[in-house]
């Protein structure tokens, strides 16, 4: 049972790696993604064709590889990135899936949104410019989002002739202030986006530098993490009782397993009610099995007839979260329509939905400098803050922390159904920065 476990984990660990990418604007960063994708052959001939003849059209004798993942009209023309672009593509060692954000202040919401699920960001520095305002942006919202790995791209090596000096002044700085954190990992690479230095292939302008490329180090890096230290969590999706000739008692609860490991003997408590119970079976795929895990859609069976629907949690009975109806925590708040103290909200965790109101915001976070700003009283698009929301049903949260899966909320308008904010619940980053910083070969406080 262990080793099926362990290859079950093995093989999640070396096919897909999440990644986004964030950067100023003009530092590269979909030039980047262009070579990328281009050098590791994973363009289609019409696709580097129409590129090749866009970038004529522009008066440009060389293909604009930024073009790859620029592809709203407006991004074209202010040769900016304005939405989340997202690739996939795969090396002969693992898949890939690739969140392009976009660089500019008023598109942080976008940036939160495409890291939301990364496990790893490469943040772009321009070489000529350092580390700026917007780098540390980007870095606070990594650390912010529990990102475990962040890859600091120095980008435009050749406009400052390769020099190493101006690299590890820059991989210095950045270092000290994501550390400072509680980012676990940093690794900095010397690169040049538009000519094709330390992306796919070694550079031959930088003898100095001795780590791995962007893409090799995509490659190799360890995402994986011990599925059975997660806190295991079942958020019910559907109740599955045909009552049918065949099967006249069955009663099953199906869902997917949001974290963790999940066995057949196992005590559980079914939250927010309390009550505790066994788990008698296991059904995937048609058959009976002992053991589950994330992300694996399953149906429990359990050994009591308990009053359980859509939106209840299912957890170890000695290890279960904590049920609360008033909800702390940082949101990014991503709707044009300001959210405003007093207001009726829905909060939707996990699968279940229920009705809340904005109690308080306390504060409003300034990323430029992770000040605090007292009582603002709204949040704005973009804009990211503390809030207390008390909710009209129990929830069973998580910290954030522990678990992004089921730490994340979304606060929704019960009018239209709009998307207002992405909640991240407990402690801020800012909090998790003040306590001892994980050793960097240690992801067992990062649940991922």
């Amino acid at each position: 049972m262990t080793t099926q476990l362990q290859s079950a984990e093995q093989l999640s660990a070396t096919t897909l790696l999440r990644f986004a990418t964030a950067g100023s604007v003009d530092d590269g960063k979909s030039t980047l993604v262009g070579r990328l994708l281009h050098d590791s052959k994973s363009i289609l001939t019409d696709q580097l064709e129409a590129v090749e003849q866009a970038s004529l059209n522009r008066g440009q004798e060389a293909p604009d590889l930024a073009l790859l993942t620029d592809g709203l009209r407006a991004e074209r023309e202010q040769g900016i990135t304005i939405d989340v672009a997202y690739r996939y593509f795969a090396t002969t060692r693992r898949r890939f899936i690739l969140a392009d954000t976009p660089g500019h202040v008023q598109y942080t919401r976008n940036m939160v949104t495409g890291a939301s699920t990364a496990e790893l960001a490469v943040v772009l520095v321009d070489a000529r410019n350092g580390v700026v305002e917007q780098t540390r942006r980007h870095a606070a919202v990594a650390a912010l989002l529990r990102v475990p790995h962040v890859v600091l791209a120095v980008n435009k090596m050749d406009l400052v002739d390769y020099a190493e000096p101006v690299f590890a002044a820059i991989a210095e700085e950045f270092t000290a202030y994501a550390a400072s954190l509680g980012v676990p990992e940093i690794t900095a690479i010397p690169i040049s986006a538009l000519a094709g230095d330390n992306v796919v292939e070694p550079s031959a302008h930088m003898d100095w530098y001795g780590g791995p490329t962007v893409l090799e180090h995509l490659e190799t890096v360890p995402v994986s993490h011990d599925l059975t230290a997660c806190h295991a969590r079942f958020p019910v999706q559907y109740v599955i009782r045909p009552q049918s000739a065949e099967h006249p008692d069955y009663r099953g609860y199906a869902g997917q397993i949001a974290a963790g490991v999940f066995r057949v003997g196992e005590a559980v408590s079914v939250l927010p009610s309390g009550r505790t119970t066994t788990i008698t079976g296991i059904d995937a795929l048609g058959e009976s099995v002992d053991i589950a895990w994330a992300p694996q859609s399953v149906t429990l069976r359990l050994a009591d007839d308990i009053d359980i629907s859509r939106g209840d949690l299912i957890a170890p009975a000695d290890d279960s979260p904590a049920v609360t109806q008033d909800v702390e925590a940082t949101v990014c708040h991503v709707a044009d329509q300001p959210l405003s103290v007093g207001q009726r909200v829905l909060i939707k965790h996990t699968t279940r939905t229920v009705k809340a109101i904005v109690k308080d915001i306390p504060s409003r976070l300034t990323l430029d400098d992770l000040s605090q700003h007292p009582a603002p009283g709204q949040l704005v698009a973009n804009d990211i803050g503390r809030v207390v929301v008390r909710t009209a049903e129990p929830l069973a949260l998580d910290a954030y922390a522990d678990s992004r899966r089921t730490g994340s909320f979304l606060l929704i308008d019960p009018a239209d159904g709009t998307t207002l904010s992405a909640g991240m619940a407990g402690a801020s980053f800012a909090a998790v920065a003040e306590a001892v910083a994980p050793a960097a070969d240690d992801d067992a406080e990062w649940d991922f």
